[in-house]
């Protein structure tokens, strides 16, 4: 039986069609889908934690609106990346305020942009605080950080006292809740997760960035 002879011209189309298929599998994992950004990230958190990230992704593209009557809220996850998520929280006609969480080697951190309408920051604004402990699937606690001790409490007289909060029941309900020092006499926003809202513009500041997901 006479063997068939493989012409070079097909070794090198073949070679060619693999580094094709090659490159869109880089390209598909660099265009990777919100479902695993926590695959992606850099920095490896107790399970509590990822848990709790995780909770927070599945709600990227969508807003939804507070359940107090007195002030429209809306809380919209806005930009979901593998170790950042925005959310832009909205006071009626107001879109001064976005939530910013990052991931750290150390756990969440949760900072507070506060924009003018012309997109410059405001005197106090980059304030927040880092999780001291694991917290909850549920529930994660920021105590105040250093700038927010030293520089902002300068300017806001307590807020070296600031304890947030940010509570998740999935599918039910998102709450952000503000203490000083103790739990009591809180401050608690929250937001019905069973009805998605319309998402509202770009908060001030970020009209020239696009959302990272559409809902639907």
């Amino acid at each position: 039986m006479t063997k068939s002879k493989v012409h070079p011209r097909g070794v090198r189309l073949l070679l060619s069609t693999m580094a094709l298929f090659l490159a869109v599998g880089v390209f598909a994992a660099c265009e990777a889908p919100e479902e695993d950004l926590l695959a992606l990230s850099q920095f490896e958190l107790p399970e509590e934690q990822d848990a709790f990230w995780s909770s927070i992704l599945d709600l990227c593209g969508m807003a939804f609106e507070g359940t107090d009557d007195e002030v429209r809220r809306v809380m919209h996850v806005r930009q979901c990346y593998p170790d950042e998520i925005r959310i832009p929280l909205h006071v009626d006609d107001n879109r001064s305020r976005t939530w910013i969480l990052t991931r750290t080697a150390q756990g969440i951190r949760l900072k507070h942009d506060h924009r003018y309408e012309d997109g410059t920051e405001e005197e106090i604004t980059q304030y927040g605080g880092d999780t001291d402990e694991v917290g909850t699937p549920n529930m994660q606690t920021f105590p105040a950080d250093e700038f927010t001790r030293t520089v902002i409490a300068e300017m806001a007289r307590g807020a070296e006292n600031n304890i947030w909060r940010m509570e998740i029941e999935p599918g039910e309900e998102f709450a952000y809740r503000l203490t000083r020092s103790t739990f009591d006499n809180a401050l608690r926003w929250a937001f019905d997760l069973t009805s998605p809202v319309d998402p509202p513009p770009a908060p001030w500041g970020y009209e020239e960035t696009e959302p990272t997901h559409e809902p639907g």
